[in-house]
């Protein structure tokens, strides 16, 4: 049975985020609200999360998988950024954005696309989901909470705890989340192209 968390939205309660961070480190996965949607989460090394995730999610092996990322610093450690991408990233993060960027040799093998060693990256803009990363002290391991079976991601956590209460161990509440996903760039070709619309502008990409 999933522990159910109620968090402040502005002022997370350190307690709160340690006992969800113990989770998460202990081998937990954990739903936890983003500045777009609810998603699932698990610590970088936690190859039965991932297994876990595909299941719930019923995802290929082609799926991008995201490292939520707390700052630059942190993303630099898994991508390769190049000047020009470094300034069109750092120009719209923090925020509802993804990139598909090359990985290093720093990012677990298993997250990148099997073909084209990319990874996904993202910086959030959201209070709870800032707090959980300092907590943490690397990215999270994460993907939508987007189900099979709906058209859209669940919004209220208390859904979720009701939905997923035998597969995850923890439900994150703060309020309830949107229903974009976030925008998907992908920079590993030499013009940036867009592989999904969500809640970021695409405009400064077009």
């Amino acid at each position: 049975m999933a522990k159910y968390f109620d968090v402040h939205p502005q002022n997370p309660q350190r307690r709160t985020i340690g006992q969800a961070v113990e989770i998460v480190r202990s081998g937990g996965l954990i739903v936890y609200p983003t500045d777009s949607c609810f998603a699932l989460g698990c610590a970088l090394g936690n190859a039965e999360g991932i297994d876990r995730i595909r299941s719930i999610r019923r995802l290929d092996g082609r799926h991008h998988f995201t490292l939520v990322c707390r700052d630059f610093a942190q993303m630099g450690q898994f991508v390769q950024i190049d000047n020009t991408v470094f300034r069109a990233v750092k120009a719209a993060t923090p925020g509802s954005y993804t990139f598909i960027l090359p990985a290093t040799k720093e990012a677990p093998r298993r997250l990148l696309h099997p073909k084209r060693k990319t990874v996904g990256v993202r910086i959030p803009d959201h209070v709870v989901t800032q707090a959980l990363l300092a907590e943490l002290g690397e990215p999270l391991l994460s993907s939508t909470l987007l189900l099979p079976e709906e058209a859209e991601p669940l919004t209220q956590g208390w859904e979720i705890k009701e939905r997923l209460d035998h597969v995850v161990e923890a439900v994150l509440d703060s309020g309830d989340c949107g229903t974009e996903p976030t925008t998907v760039i992908d920079f590993s070709y030499p013009e940036p192209e867009i592989l999904r619309r969500g809640a970021g502008d695409t405009a400064p990409f077009e």
